[in-house]
Formats: structure tokens, sequence, C-alpha cells
């Protein structure tokens, strides 16, 4: 058990890449947010594309995005930081201007413009992760992570709300918005450019005994494929389960939403910061602990019928929150722990890798397990989650990683 960390703001925005970083990310969330949530959208409304066609082109897409990120690990343990994470938003660019140059039909080009998007959007946290796992050590790292995440959950937010307060204007709107996107994406690619970031390559020499190979984390990657359902849960499997089994108002599922960004923004870092008296590995069993409850919590909210029923969703929905709260700030914190410096950017890869599978697959099993009933649903998550979280507390960390502390690269100027 070791001290709380306290973290400064101050030193917050240094341990997550500096000020220029932290506004290239803000401007990044912001224009992310105008685009993303409405990308559906669209295709429905300004390519005339048919829900299935443009369904499957953006699921088809995001499944083939995650090719990239062996390339992506390769690239990062050769040194490379802030670029990488530049890339990834220029990336996203190209995607927005294939995006305004499809004309309507044409659903190869909007699935060619959906995977620019989803290569720039798989690609950047983990080359985040290691920006951060770079300038960042210890706890303080955790912190910059839970920070990051809190930053970008609060851009994307404020992006979305804006965006929804344009779509009035139709297709011009969206149109517009998919432009500024691309101008927001463009901006924060510059910012972090002129960071200049960089690691020494896996190639050289390692120091302090840091030179094994890569953990394998099985259990923790199969693990994390299912804890990342948490993350679908306020946009898919509640307002399905408010709408079709509760028959409750569609605003309810708009103030569950809200409520679970509100919640990640505001208490994010400081749930990081006060469960960091504890293993990382701890803290991530215990986040599938309280996810596997407010699913058995779902459960019974959902037998209470209209009437009762949506505000005792509404209700669980914040354990849920809590859950993906730990979750978020934990998981990835212990992956770049466990990681050898030499092989960080290849285990980020490959938890993100979990990561995108998990977020792929989740909408397909929600919405397949949701018309068998709250007990088919529910009862199947709660179950998978607590045999993950399981899985994840007795996996034994290779070389007892865990225990002694964690070393990063010193960065190099550029």
């Amino acid at each position: 058990m070791a001290t709380t960390t306290r973290i400064q703001p101050r030193a917050l925005v240094r341990a997550s890449g500096g000020p220029r970083y932290a506004v290239a990310l803000t401007v990044d969330a912001l224009g992310t947010g105008l685009l993303r949530p409405f990308l559906l959208l669209y295709g429905l409304t300004v390519l005339k594309l048919s829900a299935p066609v443009t369904g499957t082109a953006m699921t088809v897409a995001v499944v083939a995005g995650l090719a990239c990120m062996p390339a992506v690990g390769r690239w990062l343990d050769r040194g490379a930081r802030s670029t990488v994470v530049a890339a990834s938003m220029l990336v996203r660019v190209l995607g927005v201007a294939v995006l305004l140059a499809t004309p309507a039909g044409h659903v190869w080009l909007f699935a060619t413009a959906a995977l620019f998007l989803g290569i720039g959007n798989q690609a950047w946290p983990a080359a985040h992760a290691a920006v951060v796992a770079t300038v960042a050590h210890g706890r303080e790292r955790d912190a910059a992570l839970a920070g990051g995440r809190a930053l970008r959950n609060a851009g994307l937010g404020v992006g979305a709300l804006i965006a929804t307060v344009c779509l009035a204007g139709g297709t011009t709107a969206l149109r517009a918005l998919a432009a500024v996107t691309g101008l927001a994406c463009l901006t924060a690619a510059g910012l972090v450019w002129s960071v200049h970031l960089h690691a020494p390559p896996a190639a050289a020499p390692a120091r302090d005994g840091d030179d094994g190979p890569a953990p394998r984390m099985r259990a923790l990657l199969a693990a994390n494929a299912v804890y990342v359902f948490c993350l679908n849960v306020p946009e898919i499997a509640l307002p399905l389960i408010l709408v079709t089994q509760v028959h409750a108002s569609p605003v309810w599922s708009a103030a569950v939403f809200v409520a679970n960004t509100v919640l990640v923004v505001t208490l994010q870092v400081p749930v990081t910061v006060l469960l960091s008296r504890f293993s990382r590995r701890t803290v991530l069993a215990l986040a599938g602990v309280v996810l596997a409850a407010s699913y058995l919590g779902f459960l019974a909210a959902t037998s209470l019928g209209p009437g009762r029923g949506a505000p005792a969703v509404a209700l669980v929905s914040v354990v849920c929150t809590l859950g993906e709260i730990i979750y978020a700030g934990s998981a990835t914190a212990l992956v770049t722990h466990l990681a050898p410096a030499h092989a960080l950017g290849r285990t980020l890869a490959r938890f993100e890798l979990s990561t995108g599978f998990g977020l792929a697959v989740s909408p397909a099993v929600i919405t397949a397990l949701a018309p068998h009933g709250p007990a088919a649903l529910w009862g199947s998550l709660s179950a998978a989650t607590l045999l993950s979280a399981a899985a994840v507390a007795t996996e034994k960390d290779e070389k007892n990683r865990e225990t002694r502390p964690s070393r990063s690269p010193e960065p190099i100027p550029r």
C-alpha cells in the first residue's frame, strides 16, 4: 500500500505533456466532438446512404483501422512520441477531406473517410499514453493519464453540444461541422508537432535491467475487452432498455449520457489519485466488481417497470460511471507500468487492440442480448465482468514488475 499522491494543477499539466500539448488536446477534442457523434447522421442525410449500409461501412472501417496498431507500436518503440500523436490527428484531417469530397451515394468513398478517421481515433490513445509515460513517472503518470481523459471527455462533450445546436441548419451545417473538425485537427497536429518530444529507440541499451521481453498480459488483455463494454453502456445499452423495456421518455437517455460525461470530467482525476494508495491491479479488479454490481443494479431497476424504472436506472448509472472511472484510471496506468521501456509502444498497441475489439463487438453483443430480456443482457454482462475481474486479480506480473519502481526513458529534445 502506497501513500496517496497529491497532484497540483500546474504539475498535472506538465506531467501531461506541457501547456502546448494540453491546448492541442483540447482543440482536437473539441473538433472531434463536432463530427464523431454525428458521422452516421452525415452518411444518412448528406450522402443519402441507407442506415444498414452506413452502419456497416463505419463498423468495417473501425475494425480495419485496428490493423494499424502493430505499426503504431513499432513506430513508438523507435522513439517517436509527439510525431505519432500529430500523425494520428493528420490522418483524421485526411479522413475529413475525403468525407467532404464524397458525392451523395458513394459508399466506398464514405467508407474510406471512415477508415482514415478510425485509424486516427485508434492510434491516438496509445500515442498519447506513450507521451505521458515519457514525461511523467510513477503515480504522477497515472494522474496525468486520468487528467488527459477528463480533458478529452470535456472537449468531446462541449463539441457535441455545439454540434447539436448547429444541427438545425441541416446538411449545410453538417458539412460545416466536418470542415471545422478538419481545421481543428490540423491546428492540434501543428501544436503537438511543435512539442518535439522524442525518446530513446528500442535498440538503445537498456538501463536498470529493464530489457526483458514485452509482457504477454493475456488475462489482462482478454479482461479489458470485456471491461470496455462499460463505455458503450450509456450510449447503447441504457437508451435501448429505457425505450424498449422501461418505456421511458428519450429525455432519460440524454440525462444519463450528460451525467456520465459530467461525472467523468469532474471525478476522473480525484478518484484516480484517491485510489493511488492501492496497487493498480487491485484497483482494476475493483473496477470489475463495481461494474458487475451496477449491471445487477440495472437488472433490478428494469424490473420496476414504467414510472419507477427510469429514475432507478438513472441512479444505478452513477454506480456504473464510477466503475468506468476506476477502470479508466487504472487500466492504461497498469499497462504502462508493466511494459519495459523498450517495448512500451508495442505493449500499448496490444492493449489498444483489445480495447478496439471490445468497442467494436459490444454494440452487436448488447443489441443481440437485449431482445432476450434484462436477465440475458445484464446477467451475462455481470458474469463476464466478474470473471474478468478475477482473471485480472489472479494474473501474475512477469518479473514482478508491479512490485518495483516504474521507469521510463528520458525524453530527447529535438
